[in-house]
């Protein structure tokens, strides 16, 4: 049923067909409920005025006072409008350079006004350059107000349509339809939490009495919004929690026999905490759907393989598949030394498997004689079926989309398997908490015994020639060093010269080094012969670009310098400098860059100085690059956040969650009376929208 939120835009007063195809191209505004969810991205305080005596210098002020003098100074380009101010404590001047000519016409001497804009000092003269202007009139509201600003586009200011007219428009908007907003939050929960009713925050967050309502404005929606993306995955959890049985894994002796008598080292406590969770979800009798976080080199593998025993203990069989062939092979490598220590069949399968081998794999699968596979997408063809298929590991599933993986839950079609992803990119709690809160979530957060932490040192280019010497020292030791350049593909040509530039320098100054080179342009099987030469220890020095971030897993390789640092981004310095200290020997990254540096790259180097750990780098990551950037939000709607922060609004997020975790538990179905308003909101939204905090 179409609601007035659903009228569209060129029927509200002061838009009009030209202007509504403004907003509809420009801001992607068709009706009334899009203008309505189009916030101001900031406020300028207008509750305070100002005297010339009191201006602080480089900030955004209000001032009353008259003008005593104007006049066009300068020649054609160079014109300008120049104005005395003045109140009953001094003068200041104000200067347009752009659209002087309409300006002045407006403009009248000894007459009073309001002027709002930006004072800078300069040689002991105060300026204010393109300040707003307006005649004072005791009656209307400019004695104190928090004026809205909104985004807009150069089109749009061109004809008129700039953040002054968007706010009118929306001042039309709510005198028509505010008493129409729905509330959509039970009382129970606006109680509980002293949250405003949804008209009242709406009201306030386009036109504020005062900062005090305007917080309370901005807590309600954020809170609402993080809310409901809450209930619903908390929604969604207990529906497939309740919906989807899974096969019962209680038999353990397979595992108990590995875990006395071949594994290879002691368990940290986070392995074993998450191996119980595992353990619980398997015997629960309901699909397991569960992350595993955990950085590079903390252990997840094994606890994979310990897990797919429990698998295999029950009469399954388990798959694990890996976003590259190399991954993949050294997953299989990994897995194959145990697996063949039990007498467990395993196999490997991706793109470049021969066509006799994928027969035999086929018929394995099949019969059942084949209990581990690990793949690529190869993993997802048709041909690939299996005879019980009991546990599906993916990993670093944000390379994977989702269709790709459901094609794994359908390799079983008595029952689905159960899912374990994991990945090594460290996500910050806040969102995992939104982008994979349907899923449970494991934690590894302790790195194996005798690990030594990486050190990492940032130097500048200028300091080049002690970080030869300290590879030189690396070398003679018998150690072997990464040397990567960033690959940013809108310049390729120009990283590729990066690339091939260093490797010259490097052979002049290690004349007698065996060196590799492996970049992105290069024949697959080129780059995975100079890759295996490297893990070979045939050469000492793998000058690369990214291609190696995740991969090769290299324990004498002792040392990872990265070239550039400043052009790289916090997750993919912490996954690079991965790639070193996976062996008993204390490991160095050295990040180089050039002396000028951004404010964002300098935290980003003395970040990484810092500390190793990487949720602490993730945090810091989100707050700097915002949830839009960090890989795999495009597909999980939190790109869809209107109001919301997940890097700042921490606190709020953790109440939501609980509060909507609670009306789950209590009503799953969300039946209750008390109820009935989250059932009606939910109801109201089309299924295309990810976010239930919008007003439909």
């Amino acid at each position: 049923m179409a609601s007035i939120f659903d009228t569209s835009i060129e029927f509200l007063k002061g838009v009009g067909p030209q202007k509504a195809v403004m907003l509809n191209k420009d801001m992607g505004i068709f009706t009334f409920g899009d203008l309505l969810q189009h916030y101001p991205f900031r406020y300028e305080d207008r509750t305070q005025f100002y005297t010339v005596a009191t201006l602080p210098n480089d900030a955004s002020v209000q001032l009353r006072g008259v003008l005593t003098h104007f006049e066009m100074v300068g020649e054609l380009r160079k014109q300008r409008l120049v104005a005395e101010f003045r109140d009953q404590t001094g003068k200041i001047e104000l200067v347009w350079f752009k659209g002087a000519k309409w300006v002045l016409k407006s403009l009248k001497l000894n007459t009073e006004y309001v002027v709002y804009g930006k004072a800078t000092s300069f040689n002991g003269k105060t300026t204010i350059a393109h300040p707003e202007i307006n005649i004072y009139k005791p009656t209307n509201d400019q004695e104190g107000f928090l004026q809205p600003v909104y985004h807009t586009s150069e089109t749009m200011k061109k004809k008129f349509l700039d953040s002054k007219a968007i706010a009118a428009l929306q001042k039309n908007l709510l005198a028509q339809i505010l008493t129409q907003i729905p509330e959509t939050l039970p009382d129970y929960i606006l109680k509980h939490y002293g949250l405003i009713d949804k008209q009242n925050a709406v009201l306030n967050i386009h036109h504020p009495k005062d900062h005090k309502l305007l917080g309370r404005a901005r807590a309600r929606m954020k809170f609402e919004e993080l809310f409901y993306i809450q209930l619903k995955l908390f929604k969604e959890k207990g529906l497939r929690k309740n919906t989807f049985k899974g096969q019962i894994f209680k038999r353990v002796e397979l595992l108990t026999t590995f875990y006395n008598d071949y594994l290879p080292f002691p368990l940290t406590g986070a392995q074993k905490k998450v191996i119980k969770e595992i353990r619980q979800d398997f015997i629960s009798g309901k699909q397991m759907n569960r992350l595993l976080q955990g950085d590079v080199g903390s252990g997840k593998t094994i606890v994979a393989f310990i897990v797919m025993l429990m698998a295999i203990d029950n009469g399954t069989q388990s798959c694990l598949m890996a976003p590259t062939e190399i991954l993949a092979d050294q997953h299989y490598q990994g897995l194959k030394e145990f697996a063949d220590i039990l007498g467990v069949s395993i196999a490997k399968l991706t793109g470049s498997s021969k066509t006799a081998e994928r027969r035999k794999i086929h018929e394995g699968l099949v019969s059942g004689d084949l209990k581990i596979i690990v793949g690529t997408h190869a993993l997802l063809e048709d041909k690939v079926q299996f005879k019980n298929l009991g546990l599906s590991v993916i990993d670093e599933q944000h390379r994977f989309g989702v269709a790709q993986r459901s094609k794994l839950w359908n390799k079983n079609k008595s029952v689905f398997p159960h899912i374990l992803v994991m990945t090594a990119t460290p996500i910050p709690r806040t969102l995992a908490m939104t982008v994979y809160g349907d899923l449970d979530v494991s934690v590894i957060d302790e790195m194996p015994a005798g690990r030594k932490p990486i050190k990492t040192i940032h130097s500048y280019d200028s300091g080049r020639s002690r970080v030869f010497g300290f590879m030189r020292e690396e070398i003679k030791k018998g150690r072997q060093v990464y040397v990567v350049y960033p690959l940013i593909e809108e310049s390729e040509k120009l990283d590729l010269k990066d690339l091939t530039d260093g490797y010259e320098s490097i052979s002049r100054a290690f004349p007698d080094v065996p060196l590799s080179i492996v970049h992105g342009r290069m024949k697959p099987e080129d780059k995975d012969y100079e890759m295996k030469r490297f893990v070979k220890n045939e050469t000492k020095i793998m000058v690369a670009t990214t291609v190696i971030e995740v991969g090769v897993n290299v324990p004498n390789a002792s040392m990872m310098i990265i070239e550039n640092a400043e052009r790289f981004g916090l997750a993919q310095l912490h996954q690079l400098r991965g790639r070193v200290g996976r062996g008993a020997e204390q490991s160095y990254c050295i990040l180089m860059t050039d002396v000028k540096l951004s404010k964002e790259a300098k935290i980003r180097m003395e970040t990484m100085v810092r500390t190793n750990n990487g949720f602490e780098i993730a945090d810091v990551d989100l707050q700097l690059r915002g949830p839009g950037d960090m890989e795999g939000t495009q597909q999980s709607g939190v790109m869809d956040l209107l109001m919301a922060d997940l890097a700042k609004d921490q606190e709020i997020l953790k109440e939501a969650r609980y509060c909507a975790e609670n009306v789950i538990e209590k009503d799953p179905q969300l039946e209750l009376l008390e109820n009935r308003v989250l059932q009606q909101h939910i109801a109201s939204l089309k299924k295309s929208v990810v976010n239930w905090g919008r007003i439909s």
